[in-house]
């Protein structure tokens, strides 16, 4: 009697030790997907449109609450309702994160530039906003690479935007580039014009066949902060290069 009753107390606790764990790791998961849900989601930057503010292997957290929450706040995307609950509307100058319009699936990532009403133009590489020049200041060239993998330094200015958000671009191309030469585009109410810092390398709302306006429903959350960042050359998993890889200076660094 001993015996089966011992067993049976070993069987009742390794069951229960089972039960636990497994109890754990509902409750892990279901923490994280409320925080992606509702808080943060991590992002990485995948090409260098955002460039010199946001580097190919930039790994960053967005604010889900930013701006409220949509069906896009959801994974998936699942159109369980419409418009925005909690909004708050995006800033001018805000680097956010948004489903592109023509899928409602791909994640993009661009800087606002204009908001609901504006007029923009691009005149001479120069962003008009509502028919007034946004002013830049040239600092020193940036550098980087050509398609060739050669060394490259190209102009770069300071953009001071009318609500007085300054952030870094540069122009590839000079001011001769494909999109540094546009007609007028009026953004549409609840919509936003986004575009990037690295001006000739960039499809965003100047190009309105492949991005244009961005509904305020599409936007997921606005870049807070980057966590990680790493050469883009090399591959995060490789920890053992973590040492020469890893762009130490710019982690915790927030996101302007």
């Amino acid at each position: 009697m001993a015996r089966a009753d011992t067993g049976a107390k070993i069987r009742t606790k390794d069951q229960g030790g089972w039960a636990e764990t497994v109890k754990v790791v509902v409750q892990a998961l279901l923490i994280a997907l409320v925080v992606r849900t509702l808080l943060f989601q991590p992002f990485n930057i995948p090409s260098g449109s955002l460039v010199p503010t946001l580097l190919v292997g930039d790994y960053l957290f967005v604010s889900k609450y930013t701006y409220g929450y949509s069906t896009h706040s959801m994974p998936f995307s699942p159109p369980i309702f419409s418009g925005r609950i909690w909004g708050a509307e995006p800033k001018r100058g805000d680097i956010a994160v948004f489903k592109l319009p023509k899928d409602n699936t791909t994640d993009y990532i661009k800087r606002v530039m204009g908001l609901p009403g504006d007029k923009i133009q691009v005149v001479d590489g120069i962003v008009q906003i509502n028919g007034k020049a946004v002013e830049r200041r040239r600092v020193e060239d940036y550098q980087t690479t050509d398609a060739y993998g050669r060394p490259l330094r190209v102009p770069q200015y300071d953009e001071t935007l009318p609500n007085g958000v300054t952030h870094r671009i540069i122009e590839r191309d000079g001011d001769r580039g494909y999109w540094d030469n546009t007609y007028v585009y009026t953004v549409p109410p609840g919509h936003y014009f986004m575009m990037g810092d690295n001006r000739d390398n960039s499809t965003d709302s100047r190009d309105e066949a492949s991005v244009g306006f961005v509904p305020f429903e599409n936007f997921v959350g606005r870049a807070e902060i980057i966590f990680f960042s790493i050469d883009e050359s090399a591959s995060a998993w490789q920890v053992w290069q973590w040492p020469w890889t890893v762009r130490w200076g710019r982690i915790f660094n927030p996101i302007r």
